[in-house]
């Protein structure tokens, strides 16, 4: 995808998600100038044609947008307040932030950059690695509409789909309100696989009907949880991620935070919060999110030991 007018972006953050976003922008012929703390994550992101930035700040200087993809919401405001990258920035610089923080975070973090002079859009991202390389994922921006607007062309260019949210926090709502959507949905069609295992019921025939059925959902038709029915599905790579184990539970946990804070009675969104967490600290530390299906299995099978 060409551009009209070529704008030099500082891009911080170039891990697995990031280092192909900020390939895609280099592609559409945007200036690119990356920076990541792992040497081997910024070599990678030269070699698609990212600028080697000397550190964050020195990414930001003289960039028209600065695109952020870090872990956590104290990262980036560590970077936003004090390791300089508001400060090395020219006033009016839009910052992007692309990371899933907790929406406080990203409010904070809108505010710092406003009181510093520039713009500000928190839009965290949904479709994992594979969207990613493919330019193909849907962001969640919020902000001003000003902002949105601005942000939209160099949106567009990383992902298929970009839905303004609302204002300063409302990307990061619409991201953990969706993730705790997918990863109940994962929970409930692993659990329905075990249940047909036991039933005798072949994992091909229970996604015949349910892909076709009431019980169609992403979890299932996209990235089933196991081998075969779904040949792009990580089941079929021995659950290698995909969307990692450690980053479902990290925003189911800001969705348990959220409902908590909110007052909100929602068992099934603080079990699958506590659940992915238990599954990421064990065996899922490196593997896709679908992989919990194995430890399902592997609690049943101890449940039955136990009663016999």
């Amino acid at each position: 995808m060409s551009i009209s007018t070529p704008l030099t972006v500082g891009f911080v953050g170039l891990g697995h998600m990031g280092g192909p976003m900020a390939a895609n922008l280099v592609k559409a012929g945007h200036r690119v100038r990356g920076y990541d703390l792992v040497a081997e994550s910024l070599e990678a992101a030269e070699a698609a044609g990212v600028e080697p930035a000397a550190s964050a700040a020195d990414a930001a200087t003289g960039a028209d947008v600065v695109v952020t993809m870090l872990p956590a919401g104290r990262h980036v405001l560590a970077l936003y307040r004090d390791e300089g990258l508001l400060a090395a920035a020219a006033p009016g610089t839009l910052f992007v932030d692309c990371s899933t923080i907790d929406v406080a975070d990203a409010r904070a973090a809108h505010e710092a950059a406003v009181a510093a002079g520039h713009q500000a859009l928190d839009a965290p991202v949904s479709g994992g690695v594979a969207g990613a390389e493919a330019g193909t994922l849907t962001f969640m921006a919020g902000g001003g509409e000003a902002e949105f607007a601005r942000a939209e062309p160099l949106l567009a260019v990383m992902g298929k789909k970009t839905v303004h949210c609302g204002g300063p926090g409302a990307g990061q709502a619409a991201k953990i309100c969706n993730n705790m959507i997918l990863g109940i949905s994962m929970i409930a069609v692993s659990e329905a696989f075990v249940l047909g295992e036991s039933l005798g019921l072949s994992h091909q025939a229970l996604f015949d009907v349910a892909s076709t059925a009431s019980g169609q959902c992403w979890s299932l038709t996209s990235n089933c949880p196991v081998p075969g029915p779904v040949p792009a599905s990580p089941a079929n790579r021995d659950y290698r991620p995909g969307f990692a184990a450690p980053l479902m539970a990290k925003d189911l946990g800001l969705a348990a935070d959220a409902l908590r804070a909110s007052g909100i009675d929602s068992a099934f969104g603080i079990e699958a919060a506590k659940r992915y967490a238990e599954y990421a600290a064990g065996a899922g530390a490196t593997e896709d999110f679908s992989g919990i299906i194995r430890e399902i299995r592997e609690t049943i099978t101890e449940r039955n030991e136990t009663a016999s």
